[in-house]
């Protein structure tokens, strides 16, 4: 059909439908088979889900490879390897909203996957007003260059600083408006009960509800790094777009499997603050020697070079401290 053929994005339809076909496929699978009822999900189904995921995501890396070319390939597999690795920071303050709100590890893959659903669009939004930018004025990659820079010198700098959840902004005016219930009621995201100001029964947001909106805006922060990371890497939506979201689809299995061991990971915000500081400043480096990129090949190199070693040098330095286990 010529519809199908039409271009969006630089790409044409099919591949758009096909790539959305994939998600809602994968999502209808994750709530209608895998977890059709309410259940705590355990360390070991994480990471098999978890490993799931990175499989499928790989998959998709390759038929990009196979279809788009090379370079394409290498871009996508960055994008993915760079997402996913920014989604494990993204975990970690996760673990810190649900240990903070009281949320049983049970309830807790409801506000992962509708929170998931909100990434989706969200990125999409982001990403797809980021195309639009960078197309009509390039030198905006160099901002995006130095933002990332920045970001990640303010990352080492406050590596050792938990997040603030009790004086967030955004939770400090959602409890300003609206009528907030004080406990937990089963995995309902708003009751109906008798407000004590008024006498009559009224709408009231549960500790869970406030949750999801806390997730979300955490996800917008982080979309603020990550997606200026991909698109320093290429500026093809279809590539920052699907490697952004097959990244994020696994972060509700691999949750499960991280909260339980966050202390493991004390230094991998270190080696994230090193990544973000090494993608921004190759645009710098690039224009300084001469050349129109930095091959993708030496960005994936460089990327898993030191991500590897912020990984191993956090298991070794804490292989003697015990995991402390989310409370949530």
């Amino acid at each position: 059909m010529e519809v199908l053929a039409l271009d969006f994005l630089g790409k044409p339809a099919w591949m758009w439908l096909a790539f959305i076909g994939i998600v809602v496929t994968l999502l209808a699978l994750d709530l209608g088979v895998l977890h059709r009822k309410q259940r705590e999900i355990g360390v070991r189904e994480s990471l098999f889900l978890s490993a799931g995921y990175i499989a499928l995501g790989a998959s998709f890396g390759a038929w990009v490879w196979w279809y788009m070319g090379e370079t394409a390939g290498m871009n996508y597999l960055t994008g993915f390897v760079i997402e996913k690795s920014l989604a494990m920071d993204n975990v970690f303050v996760i673990a810190m909203i649900f240990s903070y709100f009281g949320i049983p590890r049970v309830y807790q893959h409801r506000v992962l996957f509708w929170g998931i659903l909100g990434v989706i669009l969200l990125r999409g939004i982001i990403i797809g007003f980021g195309a639009a930018i960078v197309e009509q004025f390039s030198w905006v990659l160099y901002v995006f260059a130095a933002f990332l820079v920045f970001t990640g010198i303010k990352m080492w700098v406050m590596a050792d600083q938990p997040y603030d959840i009790a004086n967030s902004t955004v939770l400090r005016w959602v409890r300003r408006r609206f009528r907030v219930a004080d406990k937990l009621h089963g995995h309902s995201l708003w009751v109906m009960q008798i407000d004590p100001n008024t006498g009559k029964s009224s709408r009231f947001i549960t500790p869970l509800f406030l949750a999801l909106i806390m997730v979300e805006f955490v996800d917008v922060i982080f979309a603020v790094d990550s997606v200026p990371a991909i698109f320093a890497i290429t500026t093809d939506p279809f590539i920052v777009y699907t490697s952004n979201i097959f990244a994020i689809l696994g972060l509700r299995a691999l949750y499960f499997a991280l909260a339980a061991m966050v202390d493991r990971f004390h230094y991998l915000k270190y080696a994230l603050a090193v990544l973000l500081i090494f993608i921004g400043s190759k645009i710098f480096v690039a224009d300084a020697f001469g050349l129109a990129k930095i091959p993708p090949s030496a960005s994936l190199g460089i990327t898993f070079a030191i991500l590897s070693f912020g990984v191993g040098w956090s298991l070794w330095k804490t292989h003697e401290t015990p995991s402390s286990v989310s409370s949530a």
